[in-house]
């Protein structure tokens, strides 16, 4: 059954469920990320054989956003997410559960693999299900994420402040949330997109998509050098470079989060008024003037409003960008959306190192300035969000039943 704009029942409770994928899995990511101390002195892992850990897990990432684009040829997405976030909550909680490092290698591999195959095939359900709203949504579903991110982080914050172990702190969120995901498993869909099967000649081809996806590929890496900037560095910033107290150190980066989920959460009105070419626009230039107060701040609380900033600019790159590959690519999205997810890890895994070898070997003022000019270049590949036959935003909208029917739920 579908209402007066053309939405079925069934894609009402399929955006819902899939918001709250995501931000469970905000939850689970933070509650990882944010525990790296603990989980080092858990397993008694080096400080040498620390970043072996950490780069593992992106890189295995990679690897399943890659074994998705095909496993979804011949299972739609819904069911690829419907057991890979089963997988990353019994992961995190294996990775609290033991006590030699070969436990907590298996752990976080099977993590690494599973979260991989996780944001790609929730993305490629939220790209589906834009496509069928008429409208932008992405946000939105990134909005989530950032909340979740946030519980998440503030959940980290309580066991670490209680001296609480790993698996103590992991196990209430893993027993509330796993149940949570398989019941709302139940109402995923696919927003009626037609399968890669289907897609005209060439636009499956590896050759023809890459060189296509790239501006795109290079903007999502560009996008998450700034956020990794700001998750491995702002602490260690503020403290060591603009002379916070210890405590002071730690806010930037929540501070960050809590502007992402504010700009992701009003961003879907300026993407549908103003289309999304002005808002990512907008978005690089305001990151970029943070990275720039960042590294001209004289003292902490105006680092700290470079670091808001950035929350508002870098929040609505990565949503805008995957959304542009399902317009680019309209009868092929899940492959875009697949092989873009691979860059959100590559910029994770170049961004920390990048920073702290320039700062060791420059200045860490100089270092914000690099993210800054990469974050600018996603100017010039601005016009690359606007292209596709769908766009969304005042004057862009399609008529929704071009896409929306009675048939048109996925289910």
């Amino acid at each position: 059954m579908t209402d007066t704009t053309g939405i079925t029942g069934a894609q009402r409770r399929g955006r819902r469920a899939l918001a709250f994928s995501f931000f469970a899995q905000g939850a689970a990511f933070a509650l990882l990320v944010t525990r790296i101390p603990a989980l080092q002195d858990q397993y008694g892992i080096s400080d040498g054989l620390l970043p072996v850990f950490l780069a593992a897990v992106p890189i295995l990432a990679g690897a399943g956003s890659v074994a998705t684009e095909q496993l979804v040829k011949r299972v739609p997405p819904r069911v690829v997410l419907r057991w890979a976030q089963p997988v990353v909550l019994l992961a995190l909680l294996g990775v609290g559960a033991g006590d030699a490092i070969a436990e907590v290698a298996v752990a976080l591999g099977v993590f690494g693999l599973s979260v991989g195959a996780l944001d790609a095939s929730m993305n490629m359900l939220g790209v589906s299900l834009q496509r069928a709203y008429g409208r932008s949504i992405m946000l939105g579903f990134h909005a989530a994420y950032s909340l979740g991110g946030i519980v998440g982080a503030s959940l980290a914050w309580a066991g670490a402040h209680w001296d609480l172990s790993l698996f103590v702190s992991y196990l209430p969120v893993v027993v509330v949330l796993l149940p949570l995901c398989l019941v709302g498993s139940r109402w995923y869909v696919d927003g009626g997109v037609e399968s890669e099967v289907g897609a005209p000649a060439g636009a499956g081809d590896g050759g023809v998509v890459f060189r296509m996806l790239l501006p795109l590929c290079l903007v999502m890496s560009f996008a998450y050098i700034g956020d990794s900037t700001v998750s491995n560095w702002s602490a260690k910033y503020l403290q060591d470079v603009l002379g916070s107290s210890e405590q002071l150190s730690t806010v930037p980066y929540n501070v960050y989060m809590v502007m992402t989920l504010v700009g992701r959460a009003v961003g879907d009105v300026g993407v549908r008024r103003f289309g999304p070419v002005f808002v990512v626009r907008l978005g690089a230039v305001v990151a970029a003037g943070g990275f720039g107060v960042v590294a001209l701040a004289p003292g902490a609380w105006v680092g700290m409003l470079g670091f808001t900033l950035l929350g508002l600019g870098l929040c609505v790159i990565v949503p805008q960008t995957f959304a542009a590959a399902g317009r680019l690519f309209p009868k092929a999205s899940d492959a875009a959306v697949a092989r873009l997810n691979i860059f959100n890890y590559v910029g994770f895994l170049v961004g920390s190192p990048l920073v702290g070898a320039l700062g060791d070997a420059w200045s860490y003022r100089g270092a914000m300035l690099v993210p800054m000019a990469l974050v600018l270049v996603t100017l010039v590949y601005a016009p690359s969000f606007g292209r596709g036959t769908d766009r969304y935003g005042g004057g862009h909208e399609r008529p929704r039943a071009v896409d929306v029917g009675p048939g048109g739920s996925g289910v």
